[in-house]
């Protein structure tokens, strides 16, 4: 594929043949980066696409002269502006971070100094890359410009509040201000809103885009997500294990892929698909009665200063057996809330949750032992929601223990070995650690444990959205294959509309702890009935992956 040309003088950035090593050991080191070449040039937007472990990061660390003291550049060449800063310290390259490059980090809840007002930190930042000496009123100045250019409208109020008192997209908008308070001519977002919902990614996105135009900013977005980089991007540069495989415009990723990798990620691209994923199997399993269903649910939580907050008004929610039904909303929607509630995780003020003719409400915590036998839990993060010292055979064993569900350990093994099986694991795995598996493994490994039970409903809250792309692909048609191999029920909470396409039967739509809209996924899609579903429908990523019939 064809790159732009750009002259060493005319890039912003121009990386050239960069290979990086990690220290694995003593005296040993293992290539993590390999030949990795790309450039940015004014107003230029440039993704560089890849999933965990591809070397994004490295790249991104190598650039801003950011690397661990584990890792070294054996060759190639980092340059600013036709300035080569290969191998400069910490300290000369402090003067190129703030100054002609802003870095946007990828979770503003870890990125912001939790007791620091977000004034006093990008005044710091201004302070830090100022070129002349001003007055504690000209950085206060500065520090409003800088909010109101990263698109906080407020930005009087915003300067005074600290970071807990924001949304995740105030939080964001606050590191790119921070990001533009010594004016940079170039940007490097790390993933700036993969911790966001699909609608303020979208705000997020559109604001980089504006920069873009409106100052001539070049940026470079590092990001899983194929879909929107080919939104955003005038050329997209796809990493796999440590090497560029791909590089090209928009159109020529699209219509003229060259790498088999390439083509795995734009085919699971949940935009990719139009309707429901079908079971590997070819059985798709009738719809059963009402398996789990929820009335007049409400939550109201009590914070600081007497101040009430509703989670839930008068929420209802009703599960046919054997289909998935899909909560969807942003955060603060009341989502896990009521997803916590069905699970018997915590308790509403009003209302009445039933699973088969069985009520939940007011059970004792015995009875509500053997609920959960037919109500199993698959919470979000894989990667904490496994104990690090367990082995995966203790992991999934566990449950089968403590409900006395095998007669002695070699019982218990057989069964889990099957549960592996069932989520297309193998016995290799039984005395791994959570550390040695993937995203996706670790996912699978949730998912057989929460299988050891034999449980009627799954409960999933957002139990695909911190994996990449191709994990994701892989989970979502594991549980379809799942559902229809043991006529499993699914509450599938997530904020993604892209996904629930993929795997949802029903659909119910929240916003700020009321159900907005509820009904069959194909119905909702083709024809919403409220406008908070069409915003949600139109920041669904990837438009230019949809087939071009649905576009």
């Amino acid at each position: 594929m064809t790159t732009t040309a750009v002259e060493d003088n005319e890039a912003l950035l121009r990386i050239t043949d960069l290979a990086v090593d990690y220290r694995t050991g003593h005296r040993r080191w293992t290539r993590a980066v390999r030949g990795v070449g790309l450039h940015v040039a004014p107003g230029e937007f440039v993704s560089l696409v890849g999933e965990s472990g591809s070397g994004k990061t490295t790249v991104v660390q190598g650039a801003l002269g950011l690397l661990p003291s584990s890792a070294r550049i054996r060759s190639g060449s980092i340059v600013y502006d036709g300035v080569d800063v290969t191998g400069w310290n910490d300290q000369r390259m402090a003067l190129v971070r703030g100054n002609h490059v802003g870095f946007i980090p990828q979770d503003p809840n870890t990125s912001l100094n939790p007791v620091k007002k977000i004034g006093q930190q990008v005044i710091e930042a201004v302070r830090f890359n100022e070129r002349e000496t001003r007055s504690a009123a000209q950085h206060r100045q500065a520090a409003l410009v800088s909010l109101r250019t990263a698109g906080l409208a407020d930005a009087e109020r915003v300067f005074g509040q600290y970071p807990h008192e924001l949304s995740g997209g105030m939080k964001q908008r606050a590191l790119i201000a921070i990001a533009l308070a010594g004016k940079p001519k170039l940007i490097l977002a790390d993933e700036p809103t993969s911790a966001l919902d699909v609608t303020v990614q979208k705000v997020i996105l559109d604001h980089l885009v504006r920069l873009r135009e409106e100052l001539g900013i070049g940026i470079l977005l590092v990001t899983h997500d194929l879909g929107v980089a080919l939104d955003r991007s005038d050329r997209i540069l796809v990493m796999r294990q440590g090497e560029i495989v791909e590089a090209g415009s928009v159109d020529e990723v699209l219509g003229n892929t060259e790498d088999d990798y390439t083509r795995r990620l734009l085919n699971s691209a949940p935009a990719r698909h139009l309707g429901r994923l079908e079971p590997t199997s070819g059985a798709v399993p009738d719809a059963a009665p009402t398996v789990l269903e929820a009335r007049e649910l409400t939550k109201t939580y009590r914070l600081r200063g007497g101040r009430e907050l509703c989670a839930l008004d008068s929420a209802n929610l009703l599960v046919r057996g054997g289909t998935t039904h899909a909560i969807v909303g942003e955060s603060g929607a009341g989502k896990s809330t009521l997803a916590s509630i069905l699970a018997a995780f915590a308790t509403a003020d009003t209302g009445t949750v039933r699973i088969g003719d069985r009520e939940l409400t007011g059970l004792r915590r015995q009875q509500l032992r053997e609920i959960r036998r037919d109500l199993q839990f698959v919470f979000q993060n894989p990667f904490t929601s496994l104990d690090p010292r367990f082995t995966v055979n203790r992991i999934i064993a566990e449950p089968l223990r403590a409900f006395g569900l095998a007669k002695d350990r070699r019982e218990r093994t057989a069964r889990v070995v099957e549960l592996l099986t069932a989520v297309s694991l193998d016995e290799s795995y039984l005395h791994r650690l959570p550390s040695q598996l993937s995203g996706g493994q670790r996912q699978r490994v949730a998912i057989a444990r929460a299988l050891a039970l034999t449980p009627q409903v799954l409960v999933l809250d957002e139990a695909v959205s911190a994996l990449d792309v191709s994990a994701q692909a892989q989970i979502l048609q594991l549980l379809v294959d799942l559902q229809a191999e043991f006529g499993l029920s699914y509450v599938f909470v997530t904020h993604d509309l892209g996904v629930v396409r993929l795997i949802a039967h029903d659909v119910t739509v929240m916003k700020d702890g009321a159900v907005l809209e509820t009904g069959p996924v194909e119905r909702v899609f083709r024809s919403p009935r409220h406008e908070y579903t069409r915003e949600l429908l139109a920041a669904i990523p990837g438009a230019r992956l949809a087939p071009a019939d649905a576009r």
